[in-house]
């Protein structure tokens, strides 16, 4: 089986950013959720570019599977395996990196989860959970890494939110947590300028990602006819996400804050009346060079 990391003439492959290179070299930044997925591929592109990445999530030998990967391909990362929900975890562990390594110069807010299920099959404890996931935990890490850092030494954080502007039937559990993400980061935008705080977030639509593999029964066999419903005619790569968040992460993005970002393909735009148009025309970004396609994806899907 060949090396994916292998280019053909043997050389060790990188990820191919569309960022200059050393444009985040003696940066700390922290991308939660960092053990697959776009939480990966972000800290990959970070990693690629002199970031050090601090990854954390629940498991920890995910975390440590990703740092390893970014090791041999030059770059650095540590790791801290953590519910971001325990807020005395998160005050831990926020505060054990900054002693250990100081200021932390970003937060990707990558990390979350939800299951699908029509509004009147959620049950109260699998709404608080979702909403635990994707909004309560992210703000507790905004909050730890600006008391504890960004506040006396500014920083940018981008949080992950979701394509929900036009609702998100089948997961509204998630759709109002990551509609609250958005207004989150409107506020905090707001409340920490006077820092030198920047926060952003991006709204990801049908990716092609390795949380895709977590679903099954009905949501399995619609993957795969997704992008029939996107006017790009396909579905987003994880490094389209990730070029995105280190964008607003850079110094090209100084005078962007409180912006929610869209990577959808247009998916939520048109309407039934004016049907989008067959095509090949677009071309996904395949900069990162460990990516593998979702098993539900493969066998012509």
């Amino acid at each position: 089986m060949t090396d994916p990391t292998e280019s053909k003439a043997g050389e060790r492959r990188r990820y191919a950013s569309v960022l200059r290179p050393g444009l985040f070299a003696g940066q700390l930044i922290w991308v939660t959720g960092g053990g697959s997925g776009i939480g990966r591929c972000v800290a990959h592109e970070l990693a690629s570019l002199g970031a050090t990445v601090v990854l954390s999530g629940r498991t920890a030998e995910k975390l440590e599977r990703v740092a390893a990967e970014i090791a041999e391909d030059g770059g650095r990362a540590v790791t801290r395996a953590f519910d971001i929900r325990d807020e005395d975890a998160v005050k831990s562990h926020v505060a054990e990196v900054v002693a250990a390594h100081g200021a932390v110069h970003g937060l990707v807010n990558n990390a979350g989860g939800q299951f699908p299920a029509p509004l009147m099959a959620i049950s109260k404890r699998g709404f608080e959970a979702v909403v635990a996931n994707n909004l309560t935990g992210g703000f507790l890490m905004m909050r730890e890494l600006f008391l504890q850092s960004m506040q006396a030494h500014g920083g940018a954080i981008v949080n992950m939110t979701a394509d929900f502007r036009n609702g998100m039937p089948g997961m509204g559990h998630s759709g109002a947590a990551r509609a609250g993400m958005a207004n989150l980061t409107q506020t905090a935008a707001f409340e920490w300028a006077h820092a030198g705080v920047r926060v952003n977030a991006v709204a990801p639509g049908w990716i092609a990602s390795s949380g895709m593999d977590s679903y099954g029964g009905l949501t399995k066999t619609l993957i795969p006819k997704l992008k029939n419903h996107v006017p790009l005619r396909r579905l987003g790569a994880e490094a389209e996400v990730s070029a995105a968040i280190c964008f607003l992460l850079s110094p090209g993005a100084a005078f962007i804050t409180g912006v929610t970002l869209a990577i959808d393909g247009g998916a939520p735009l048109g309407s039934p009346l004016f049907p989008s148009l067959d095509h090949d025309k677009s071309q996904p970004f395949g900069g990162f060079h460990r990516a593998t396609t979702p098993d539900v994806l493969k066998g012509g899907a």
